[in-house]
């Protein structure tokens, strides 16, 4: 059964930097994209980054130049390093397999429980 565990959220100040991870199981990343996405409070959750099957990186206009998708196959881990965070950026983090074109941002619908990530001064 496929499984995403998300993790690596915290509280930081504007201009610091964060790494998130997504450590799957129940497939390979050579299978699949991963896909992260943000849901700021009160909104819908939204595509930020996607990395495919071939490893094929994609971002969101907001992020593009700051956030650095990346996946390690050897663990089945990937990566969201976030750098330069702004207040904008807060909101809980999830990621998920995604389907077909990555930048679509198709999945299952099936979500993990997020990490939190708070950008404040």
């Amino acid at each position: 059964q496929a499984q995403v565990v998300e993790s690596g959220g915290g509280s930081v100040q504007p201009g610091e930097s964060l790494r998130l991870s997504c450590a799957v199981s129940g497939f390979d990343l050579g299978e699949s994209g991963i896909g992260w996405f943000l849901q700021a409070p009160g909104e819908e959750r939204q595509g930020v980054s996607c990395i495919s099957s071939g490893a094929t990186t994609f971002y969101a206009d907001s992020v593009k130049g700051r956030f650095t998708i990346s996946r390690n196959t050897a663990k089945n881990t990937v990566y969201l390093q976030m750098n330069n965070l702004k207040p904008e950026d807060t909101g809980v983090y999830y990621c998920a397999r995604v389907f077909g074109y990555c930048p679509a941002y198709v999945t299952s619908g099936s979500w993990g429980q997020g990490t939190q990530v708070t950008v404040s001064s």
